[in-house]
């Protein structure tokens, strides 16, 4: 491009006519970055291009920024500086920050409520009124001008009937319900009248149909105008049908529920037994009945001025026959058929990277999306005993799972785990939570009787929210480590060759941890319990994970990782002088032990690089790390820890991410209404935690940390502005951009 040196560069557009350059910046910055002209340009995105961002000599825009360097020192030209790190606060380089007062660009300040990575569901809120006194709260009237107002719902008006949706128009099945039916039997008046029209996502083609050649949805998919035809009978007449896809066989025998890509799925007969309480737990209620009888027959014992002191007032006949009347107890009651040392080994090493429950955030399609991306390793979402066990549906669909989490996990034969069959093993668990014994007993029973595809059993000890706590579930076990103790056991006891796992946290308080004495308590065993029975001596549980925060702490302030390592080492020192404890009161029979008293240990918390990762094996020494929020803000973190390095994906690489996020979410929940319903919900969902993702291109510091917060930023283009935003709306007009509406 011709440049005069005394009138600026040539007008693209008019070479006549001057270019005229930008008023002085006000003290707003513009939100367009320098765009230096570039050969392929238009004339008229030149001429933006040159009017935006100045008439002065482009001699700086058309050499090599090394030249450049190097002739501002010749010339004493100031480069800015770099700016130390500020705690709390995320460094972004000087030319992505917006200084505005406009309340645009201006990101919330409000602390953001990482509750909602973990039990989210179960807080207890108080206009859905006080169910501890039986009484609900009067439903209160809508207020305002417009009492009239609707909220949108993810139903058709009317929907279509089933017996209509997945046949040919002149040849429908049978409605058991007749005339009585409430849904519509005419189809075509459904789909001019009812049904909303077809979504253009993914070019119109039904995601389902292209894999599987069919769509169980039918006529009430979203997509139905890629499988649905036209023909001409014999009458002259014309009916609408739905079209297999070619080169796909034929299979009207799997539904949607019985898909073979899906494991785990119990069947609607098994709910409804355990919702009349038909299914027998023999297990379950066999241990629970043992434990009751042990636990009054159980003399407590504490030292007290140097002397043991009974701590029960029981007659002096019983206390004196105690020992006699609990070795009959013991005859009666019969060894378990899997004993710890008897149940599949599991792995847990550095190259097994942990995704972590996540209730609401970690369902199927983000799990299926992490394991894509390299987790190891994934749990499914925090499930409550109780609804188990009465056989609520709601309940039971959180442990579903893909059939990529079925897989062998990647596994290095330098640690090799004596008895561990790698091909054996598979990448998904289940987390439970309960309060009470006869609850977790059952569930767990339950559990290894309708879910084979199971890698283990959490028992969640780290909740923090406040019903789950009242209930005396979820964290409330840290404070009564005994009953604890006895789950795990009991667990052990009825989940066959099914490992038993434990998540906890540090502690209730601040400043009173407690971890250190429980993962003592569950790997050398309880004295008061080794003294009386030394098959109670351990809990035989196979793993242990330890997030480094109190219960009080919620997830404000940094992860004790210093505390975490003091726990591993612990558990280190077990393993290296189990044999010094031969021969010894505090020795553990070996047939209680989970791997030859190989118990792993995995640490948790604020995990956001690779280079955390590492940090965290290397220096605390544990076995693996479970990453949480980490993984919501950015999948691709385990293609980090297996790469070793940062990956800067550029905002269309994330936004193919969330593109095939909601193609597995219509995959699990259905392309009809209700599915759609739910992929844009958990998306949105999930868009909260991931618009806080600050794109390592633009950080002046290196490794990001998951508890600082940036100011206000611009992306390197609008898209990446747009992912980056923690506005609602900036969130559904990526739903737009994916044309899910």
């Amino acid at each position: 491009m011709a440049v005069d040196s005394q009138q600026g560069p040539t007008n693209p557009l008019e070479p006549d006519q001057p270019l005229k350059a930008e008023p002085p910046s006000s003290g707003v910055e513009d939100i367009h970055p320098a765009a230096v002209p570039l050969e392929e340009d238009s004339a008229v995105t030149k001429a933006e291009k040159l009017e935006r961002h100045g008439c002065g000599n482009p001699r700086q825009d058309d050499e090599p920024s090394s030249k450049r360097v190097k002739l501002d020192v010749a010339l004493n030209v100031e480069t800015p500086a770099r700016t130390e790190r500020q705690k709390g606060v995320t460094s972004i380089k000087a030319e992505f920050l917006i200084h505005s007062l406009d309340s645009r660009h201006q990101r919330s300040s409000a602390i953001v409520d990482d509750d909602a990575a973990e039990a989210s569901v179960h807080i207890d809120r108080s206009d859905q009124g006080d169910s501890r006194n039986g009484k609900k709260k009067k439903k209160e009237k809508n207020r305002g001008q417009n009492k009239a107002r609707s909220f949108g719902s993810s139903r058709d008006e009317k929907g279509l009937c089933q017996s209509r949706a997945t046949y040919p128009e002149y040849s429908p099945g049978e409605c058991p319900y007749g005339e009585k039916c409430k849904f519509e039997h005419d189809l075509r008046k459904y789909l001019k009248t009812w049904k909303r029209e077809d979504l253009k996502t993914f070019s119109g083609e039904c995601p389902i149909w292209s894999i599987k050649g069919r769509c169980d949805a039918g006529f009430k998919c979203r997509f139905a105008g890629s499988h649905m035809r036209e023909r001409e009978t014999d009458k002259g007449t014309k009916e609408l049908i739905l079209v297999e896809k070619e080169g796909h066989e034929s299979d009207t025998t799997t539904s949607d529920s019985q898909h073979h890509e899906i494991v785990n799925v119990v069947s609607t007969q098994a709910k409804n037994e355990l919702s009349k309480r038909k299914m027998q737990t023999p297990k379950a209620d066999e241990y629970s009945i043992w434990l009751e009888k042990s636990g009054k027959e159980t003399l407590g014992r504490s030292e007290r001025n140097g002397s043991t002191t009974l701590m029960k007032d029981d007659d002096l006949d019983e206390s004196l026959n105690g020992d006699t009347a609990m070795k009959d107890n013991r005859a009666q009651y019969g060894e378990p058929p899997f004993l710890s040392s008897e149940k599949r080994r599991i792995y847990f090493g550095a190259e097994t990277p942990v995704l972590a429950p996540l209730t609401t955030q970690g369902n199927l399609p983000f799990r299926r999306l992490c394991v894509q991306m390299g987790a190891q390793l994934t749990y499914s979402e925090m499930a409550m005993s109780l609804p188990l066990i009465q056989g609520q549906k709601s309940e039971w669909a959180l442990m579903r799972a893909h059939i990529s989490e079925t897989r062998p996990p990647r596994y290095s034969a330098v640690a090799a785990v004596p008895g561990y069959e790698n091909s054996h093993d598979s990448k998904f668990g289940a987390q439970i939570a309960g309060n009470k014994p006869w609850q977790v007993l059952k569930t767990t029973e339950i559990l290894h009787k309708l879910c084979p595809q199971l890698r283990v059993i959490d028992l969640n000890c780290g909740c923090p929210i406040d019903l789950v706590y009242r209930q005396g579930a979820g964290s409330a076990l840290l404070d009564n480590q005994s009953k604890l103790e006895k789950m795990l056991r009991g667990m052990n006891a009825v989940s066959g060759e099914i490992p038993i796992t434990v998540k906890i946290r540090m502690g209730t308080k601040d400043g009173k941890p407690s971890a250190m004495k429980l993962v003592n308590r569950l790997v050398y065993g309880a004295l008061e319990t080794s003294d009386i029975d030394k098959a109670d001596g351990t809990s035989g549980i196979a793993a242990i994970t330890l997030h480094g925060r109190s219960r009080q702490q919620r997830y404000t302030r940094n992860a004790d990782w210093e505390y975490i390592s003091d726990c591993a080492a612990l558990i280190k020192r077990h393993k290296e002088q189990g044999d010094n404890l031969a021969d010894t009161i505090r020795e553990t029979d070996a047939r209680y032990q989970p791997a030859g008293g190989n118990v792993y240990f995995i640490g948790n918390g604020d995990c956001y690089s690779h280079v955390d990762y590492n940090t965290h094996i290397s220096q605390a020494k544990v076995d693996s790390v479970m990453v949480a929020r980490g993984a919501l803000i950015k999948p691709w973190i385990f293609e980090e820890i297996e790469q070793g390095q940062y990956l800067d994906k550029s905002a269309t690489e994330r936004l193919a991410i969330v593109e095939q996020y909601v193609r597995y979410g219509l995959e699990t929940w259905g392309s009809d209404e209700m599915g759609v319903g739910l992929t844009r919900r958990f998306l949105l969902e999930w868009l909260s935690f991931a618009c806080r993702y600050i794109p390592v291109g633009i950080l002046e510091h290196l490794p990001p940390s998951l508890q600082d917060r940036p100011p206000a930023w611009k992306g390197r283009n609008e898209l990446e502005t747009l992912l980056g935003s923690d506005n609602f709306r900036d969130w559904i007009k990526i739903r737009h951009v994916l044309m899910l509406v």
